[in-house]
């Protein structure tokens, strides 16, 4: 008897779009696009190219994967800027998908009328820091920066440290930025020592406010001195503080953090911030200070610009009424918990034939935050050959490579994940 053509075997269309996992493409990517994957498949099983039976697993690798993936951060860096910083509170969640359907974001259900955009967010950023009396929210740190610079120093000097003109993310600049909204910077001191005095002489009539900016990713050692914004206060020109990494009240883990309520209780008339670093929340621009100061910028046609969308806003919300954080847990997680939950994890290994070494880590904030500070933690150590598969694997798993061994630290991996850590380890030792 004659063998089969091949070419015969070819599952069908209808038989390919029904399989559960080409079914469940379809319901994201839309069937038309898996549809041209399975043709694609089909035709070079048809060419001799694939098999039969390997059709299906072409025409899922043809198909793009899902974006943004998920993806577990064992790097030790809480809020790490390449993997979205901070990871949200379950409440924010729930909000993000209560809010994806039509919302009460700017009405009033009990008077059907209009009510103010994001109130629920506003009231709980300003119950959050009861010393800023007016509170605005744009769509990020630099963001409130340009509004702040475009509303009250457009076509008027900002004076500003030159030890504080700093670069931010991916190249850009802070003198860059400040001057594309009009404003001339009058840079004083040098680039390790400022005082009071070089401040005083740059301050006149045609001011439009002094600018302390916290250098966030960076210190400056030896020979340096700054001007508090105490100080700054006493120049009879309104003290905008740029704090960068978003604490709103002091935290004792973080001494030389600058936060939102001891700025303004020191004189501060504008504070701007980010909200997805340290508050742990969605990517916004946080501006608190004086009532009359925050409306002005509120108000300004550029404002309207630099909105949020209702998912920012009831994210925003949820995180100030949420009790913790990840950013917050991962920050505050105890040494010897870690240690003891590492050594599980490598202990389960073990029994699954897979060596593994647990090791002292040093865990950082990341961001812009708290540049210097090392967190004590610990870390389970593969070789380094680890890195790729798992890095590239399902779930993503990122972790460092130090002198020649891949390290995870799970001080930001949620507990429940450990199983799947462990599941991916064994896959790639396999």
């Amino acid at each position: 008897m004659r063998d089969v053509d091949p070419r015969r075997r070819v599952p069908r269309t209808d038989v390919l779009l029904a399989d559960p996992a080409l079914a469940a493409a379809a319901g994201t990517l839309g069937r038309d696009r898996v549809k041209a994957a399975i043709v694609r498949a089909q035709q070079r099983a048809r060419a001799g190219e694939l098999t039969p039976e390997q059709v299906r697993d072409a025409a899922l690798a043809d198909l793009p994967a899902p974006t943004p993936r998920a993806v577990l951060n064992a790097t030790g860096v809480v809020l790490h800027t390449n993997l979205g910083r901070a990871p949200l509170p379950a409440a924010a969640v729930d909000a993000l998908m209560a809010a994806a359907g039509n919302t009460d974001v700017e009405l009033d259900l009990r008077t059907g009328r209009r009510a103010r955009r994001g109130r629920e967010a506003l009231d709980a950023l300003a119950a959050a820091v009861p010393d800023a009396p007016g509170v605005h929210v744009v769509n990020n740190g630099a963001a409130a920066l340009v509004l702040a610079a475009t509303a009250l120093a457009a076509d008027r000097e900002i004076v500003v440290s030159r030890g504080e003109l700093v670069e931010i993310g991916d190249g850009f600049r802070l003198p860059d930025l400040l001057e594309s909204t009009g404003a001339r910077l009058r840079e004083v001191g040098t680039t390790n020592r400022t005082a009071l005095a070089d401040y005083a002489a740059a301050v006149g009539p045609r001011t439009g406010f002094v600018l302390k900016v916290h250098p966030s990713n960076f210190r400056v050692t030896g020979f340096t001195s700054a001007v508090p914004v105490a100080d700054l206060a006493t120049l009879g020109a309104p003290v905008v503080a740029d704090i960068g990494s978003g604490l709103l009240a002091p935290d004792p883990l973080l001494p030389d953090e600058p936060d939102a309520a001891t700025t303004l209780r020191a004189g501060a008339h504008l504070v701007t911030a980010s909200g997805d670093k340290l508050l742990g929340g969605p990517q916004a621009g946080l501006l608190l200070g004086a009532a009359d100061l925050v409306e002005r910028l509120r108000r300004h046609p550029l404002a309207r610009a630099l909105r949020v969308d209702k998912l920012t806003l009831a994210a925003l919300a949820a995180t100030l009424h949420a009790p913790t954080t990840p950013t917050r847990e991962a920050l505050h997680a105890e040494p010897g918990a870690l240690r003891a939950r590492t050594e599980r994890l490598r202990d389960r290994l073990g029994e699954d034939g897979c060596k593994a070494e647990v090791v002292p880590s040093a865990a950082v904030v990341g961001g812009g935050g708290a540049p210097g500070v090392e967190l004590d933690s610990w870390a389970l150590s593969l070789p380094e050959r680890y890195a790729e598969p798992l890095r590239t694997g399902a779930p993503p798993i990122l972790g460092r490579v130090l002198h020649g061994r891949l390290l995870l630290d799970l001080r930001c991996v949620p507990a429940d994940a450990d199983p799947d850590v462990r599941a991916a380890i064994l896959r790639v030792g396999a």
